[in-house]
């Protein structure tokens, strides 16, 4: 059972009650209600023992009991499209419980950028990455079972993707992520790695 269900079949005290009925008085007041549906409603409320029996009173009334908002999945807003990613003669890192766009653009010169996806929050089960990569290197760590689609553009450069390991089988209750990298390779190197950096796996870090 939901939270939100528990939530409407929580038991209503004689206060919440009486709050409810002079939702109803009011209404009756202002012409929303007859008052033969007031006598109607006030004798249902006063039976009435769980919260959602004082939602359905008032459903179609201001101010009244209102069923429990909806949680969202993820504490921040999701971004289907990231900022650029522009790293010159710097270095740039997105690791950790960061929520992830659906597509990230990276531009690397002479510097360093690694995207670390595998404690990311993951809204999307596609996401898109476009590497750029001049004299730079770039990686990329996508979850141990993630599925990826490289489209490589090495220009005396290098694009690499570590094999996926041989599987156990997969969980019904989980889909892999999907990754559609593009990677454009210009004396620079773009790697793909799967699973957790080492020194995480042995908790160094």
């Amino acid at each position: 059972m939901s939270g939100d269900e528990l939530a409407m079949r929580r038991r209503v005290s004689d206060l919440e009650r009486e709050e409810v009925a002079d939702v109803l008085r009011e209404a009756a007041g202002e012409g929303r209600l007859t008052y033969t549906e007031l006598e109607d409603r006030l004798d249902t409320l006063y039976a009435s023992k769980t919260y959602g029996e004082l939602v359905e009173l008032t459903a179609d009334l201001p101010n009244g009991p209102r069923p429990p908002a909806v949680q969202p999945q993820y504490s921040g807003a999701m971004v289907e499209t990231g900022p650029v990613i522009s790293a010159f003669m710097s270095e740039t890192k997105r690791t950790g419980a960061w929520l992830a766009p659906q597509r990230q653009e990276v531009n690397a010169v002479l510097g360093d950028v690694t995207l670390d996806y595998t404690e990311a929050q993951l809204p999307y089960d596609d996401v898109y990455v476009d590497v750029k990569s001049i004299l730079a290197d770039v990686k990329i760590r996508v979850p141990q079972n993630a599925v990826v689609h490289l489209d490589s553009n090495p220009i005396l450069g290098s694009v690499s993707e570590q094999s996926a390991p041989l599987a156990a089988a997969p969980d019904p209750n989980t889909r892999p992520k999907t990754f559609h990298i593009r990677g454009t390779a210009i004396l620079g190197e773009i790697k793909v790695k799967r699973g957790p950096r080492l020194t995480k796996r042995l908790g160094l870090s």
